[in-house]
C-alpha cells in the first residue's frame, strides 16, 4: 500500500491531465480549485454512465466572478486586453492566442466558450447561484450567453451542478468523509482527551464515591423517567379540546411528517403507559436486587481499596489508550494508502454521442497521433478516474480485509496486554498476607514486565482467536449488506443465524479470554490451561458470578455511556456550531456526523479503557476470591487471604480471615 498508495487523490482534486490541483512544488500548487469548461455539458446522462463529466477540467486559483463569453472577448482584446488578461486565465496553461479561430479554440478546447459568476464548492467552482423574488439568478441575471450564439436560461445551470454533485456523490463519498477527517483530526483527538479527563475524574470520585454515585446513577433514571411521565400527561391534559387531538393514529395514517403524530393525544397516552411500565419494572427490580446491588457497590469499593494501594493502575488505561491509538493510526493510514492506490485512468470524451471511440482508455500521450481526433473531432483523452486492471489492484479488497485483521489482531493484543497486567497487579495485592506491606514494591510494572517477558505468546494467542472470530463478523455482515437486495428468504435466514451465533461465540471468548488472563497473571500458565482453569472455576460459582460479576459491570456500563453521551453532546453542539464561543472555530465539513460518531465512539472506548480497571479489580478479586476459597479452608494450616469485609460481604461471617 505505501509502495502504490496516494494520499494526495484524496486530498486534492484532479483536472483532465492527471494533476493535482493545489499541490506544493508543482504548477499547481496556487491553482486549488477545479474549473469546468461547458458547465452545461454535466447535465448529460453520460455523466452517470461514466462518472466523469465530458468537458476539459482546469485547475485555477480563483473562480470567474463575471459573465463573458470567449466570442465577446476575441472581438475586443484589441482595445480591451484588460478583458482578454483575464479571461485567458481559465484557458489552458500557456494559450495566448486570440486570433486563432472561435472555431477551432472550441474544437480543441483551448478555452471555454463562456465563463460565469462563480464561487467554489468542494474546491470545485459552481455557479453563484441566488433568489430574487423567487427567482433563481447568477449575479442577478436569469439568462446568459453560451459562447455559441444561443441563449441560456439559468436554470440550465442548475441542472448541470446537479449532475456534478450526482457525479460527487457516486464516486467521492469516501473521499469526503476522508477530507472531513483531515479537517477535523485534531478537534477529534481534543474531544478524545476531553473523554480522558472525564473518566479519569469519574474514576477518581468512584474510588471515594462509589456507593453514592451509582444510586445517583439508578435514582436519576427514575427521576428521569418520571418526569417524562410527568411531561407525557402534562401534554395530553394540555391538547384537551383541541379540534383534530382527539383523533387516533389509525385515523390519520402514515405520515412522512412525525410531528402530526405530537398533535394527537393518543400519541402521548401510548408514551405515558410505556414510560410507567418502565419505571415500574425498574423499582420492582430494584426492590428485588438490592441486596445484590449492595454487594456489588460493596466490591467495587473492595476494589478502591485495592486501587488506592495501587495508585498507578488509574494512569495504566493511558499506555492501553496510546496503543490503541497507535493501532488505529496505522490501519487508518494503510486503508488510506491501499484506497488510493490506483493509477489514474484515462478516456476518449468525445462531443459527438455516434463516436465509437467515446469512453474507452487512452493514452494522454500517444493519444493526438492516433485517428481518433479525425474519427471524431473535437474528441479528447481526459482523466476519468483512479483504478487499475493489475494483479495487485484486483486483489486491494482483500488487502483492505488484511489490514482490518491485523488492526483487530492488535487491538485485541493490547486489550490482552492491559487485563493481564492489572489482573497481575490486583492479585498482588489479594494474595498479600499483610497488606499493604507485602505488596511487592513496584506491583504495575512488576506485572508489566511478567506479561511482556513470560506472556506475549499466550495474549497474542488469545487476541488471534478473537481477532479470527471478530473478521469472521466482518465478512457477515459485508455479505449481508451485498445481499440486502435478495429475495432467498433462506440465504437470509442463514445468514442471520450465523451472524447471531458468531456474535454469541465472540460474547463468549471475551469472557473466557479475560478470565483466562486472570489465571495467566496469577500461576502463569498457557493460555489453554488457563483458560480450563478458569471456565471450570467459575462455574464451579456461576451463582456468585451471575449475581455479583455482571451486575458490576451493568453499574461500569452506565458509567461509560455517561461518559460517551456527554462528550457526544459536546461534540455535536461544536460541529454544528450551536456554540457562539467556538462557531468560528467549527470546520466546515462535508457530513458533520462523520467527526461526531468517530468522537462518540472513541469516547466509549477510552471510557471503556479507564473503566476496565475497576471492572478488571473486581473480577481479579472476585476469582481470587473463588480459587482462595477452594484452595483453603480458614485454619491455622490454611488460612483465607481474603480481607474480613470481603467476607462480610461475601456471606462467610463464620470464617475468620488470616491475621497479620
Amino acid at each position: 500500500a505505501w509502495v502504490h498508495g496516494d494520499p494526495r487523490k484524496v486530498i486534492y482534486p484532479t483536472d483532465s491531465y492527471g494533476q493535482f490541483c493545489g499541490q506544493k512544488d508543482t504548477p499547481n500548487e496556487n491553482k486549488t480549485i477545479l474549473f469546468y469548461f461547458n458547465i452545461l455539458k454535466c447535465a448529460s446522462p453520460i455523466v452517470l454512465i461514466n462518472l466523469q463529466c465530458p468537458t476539459t477540467q482546469l485547475c485555477v486559483s480563483k473562480c470567474p466572478d463575471r459573465f463573458a463569453t470567449y466570442i465577446d472577448v476575441q472581438a475586443s482584446y484589441r482595445y480591451k486586453p484588460d478583458q482578454w488578461n483575464y479571461f485567458k486565465q481559465f484557458c489552458k496553461p500557456g494559450f495566448n492566442n486570440p486570433r486563432k479561430s472561435v472555431a477551432q479554440v472550441l474544437r480543441d478546447e483551448d478555452c471555454p466558450s463562456m465563463i460565469i459568476p462563480s464561487r467554489p464548492f468542494l474546491k470545485r467552482c459552481f455557479p453563484d447561484f441566488s433568489t430574487k423574488n423567487g427567482v433563481l439568478t447568477v449575479a442577478n441575471q436569469t439568462t446568459f450567453k453560451d459562447g455559441r450564439g444561443k441563449t441560456r436560461n439559468v436554470t440550465d445551470l442548475r441542472e448541470a451542478a446537479n449532475g456534478i454533485n450526482n457525479v460527487l456523490d457516486a464516486r467521492s463519498v469516501g473521499m469526503k468523509i476522508f477530507e472531513d477527517y483531515a479537517i477535523s483530526w485534531y478537534w477529534i483527538l481534543i474531544g478524545l482527551f476531553i473523554a480522558m479527563i472525564v473518566s479519569l475524574l469519574f474514576l477518581v470520585l468512584l474510588r471515594f464515591t462509589a456507593g453514592v454515585l451509582f444510586w445517583i446513577f439508578i435514582f436519576g433514571v427514575i427521576g428521569i423517567i418520571g418526569y417524562g411521565i410527568w411531561h407525557c400527561y402534562w401534554e395530553y391534559d394540555h391538547l384537551k379540546g383541541i379540534p383534530g387531538s382527539d383523533l387516533t393514529v389509525y385515523d390519520i395514517g402514515f405520515q412522512t411528517d412525525f410531528r402530526v403524530y405530537l398533535q394527537l393525544r393518543q400519541t402521548w397516552l401510548a408514551f405515558m403507559i410505556t414510560l410507567c411500565v418502565v419505571e415500574v419494572i425498574i423499582i420492582l427490580m430494584l426492590i428485588f436486587l438490592r441486596n445484590r446491588i449492595r454487594i456489588a457497590i460493596a466490591l467495587l469499593k473492595e476494589g478502591s481499596r485495592a486501587i488506592g494501594y495501587i495508585m498507578s493502575t488509574l494512569f495504566y488505561p493511558i499506555v492501553t489508550f496510546i496503543l490503541i491509538a497507535i493501532c488505529i493510526s496505522y490501519w487508518a493510514v494503510t486503508a488510506v494508502f491501499l484506497a488510493t492506490s490506483g493509477e489514474p485512468v484515462y478516456k476518449v470524451m468525445a462531443n459527438q454521442t455516434l463516436c465509437k471511440y467515446a469512453n474507452l482508455t487512452c493514452d494522454p500521450e500517444t493519444f493526438n497521433t492516433t485517428n481518433v481526433t479525425k474519427l471524431c473531432p473535437g474528441a479528447q483523452c481526459t482523466f476519468a478516474f483512479y483504478g487499475g486492471e493489475s494483479l495487485y489492484h484486483k486483489y486491494i479488497f482483500i488487502f483492505q480485509l488484511a489490514n482490518a485483521f491485523v488492526f483487530l489482531w492488535l487491538v485485541n493484543f493490547a486489550i490482552a496486554l492491559g487485563q493481564c497486567t492489572l489482573a497481575g497487579a490486583f492479585a498482588s495485592y489479594y494474595w498479600a498476607s499483610r497488606k499493604p506491606a507485602d505488596i511487592p514494591l513496584w506491583p504495575l510494572f512488576s506485572s508489566f514486565g511478567r506479561a511482556i517477558r513470560y506472556h506475549t505468546g499466550s495474549l497474542a494467542f488469545g487476541a488471534l482467536i478473537l481477532a479470527i472470530v471478530q473478521l469472521i463478523r466482518v465478512i457477515l455482515e459485508y455479505l449481508d449488506h451485498k445481499l440486502k437486495g435478495t429475495q432467498n428468504s433462506f440465504t437470509r435466514f442463514l445468514l442471520c443465524c450465523l451472524k447471531c451465533c458468531f456474535w454469541c461465540l465472540e460474547k463468549f471468548l471475551k469472557f473466557i479470554n479475560r478470565n483466562a488472563y486472570i489465571m495467566i497473571a496469577i500461576y502463569g500458565k498457557n493460555f489453554c490451561t488457563s483458560a480450563k482453569d478458569a471456565f471450570f472455576l467459575l462455574m464451579r460459582n456461576v451463582v456468585r458470578v451471575a449475581v455479583l460479576d455482571k451486575v458490576t459491570d451493568f453499574l461500569l456500563f452506565l458509567g461509560k455511556i455517561l461518559v460517551a453521551g456527554g462528550v457526544g453532546v459536546l461534540a455535536f453542539f461544536f460541529f454544528t456550531q450551536r456554540i457562539p464561543v467556538f462557531a468560528q472555530e467549527a470546520p466546515a465539513l462535508n457530513y458533520y456526523w462523520v467527526p461526531l460518531l468517530t468522537v462518540i465512539i472513541g469516547s466509549y472506548l477510552v471510557a471503556h479503557g479507564f473503566f476496565s480497571v475497576y471492572a478488571m479489580c473486581v473480577d481479579t478479586l472476585f476469582l481470587c476470591f473463588c480459587e482462595d476459597l477452594e484452595r483453603n479452608d480458614g485454619s491455622t494450616a490454611k488460612p483465607y487471604f481474603m480481607s474480613a469485609s470481603l467476607h462480610r460481604i461475601l456471606g462467610k461471617k463464620e470464617l475468620s480471615p488470616k491475621k497479620a
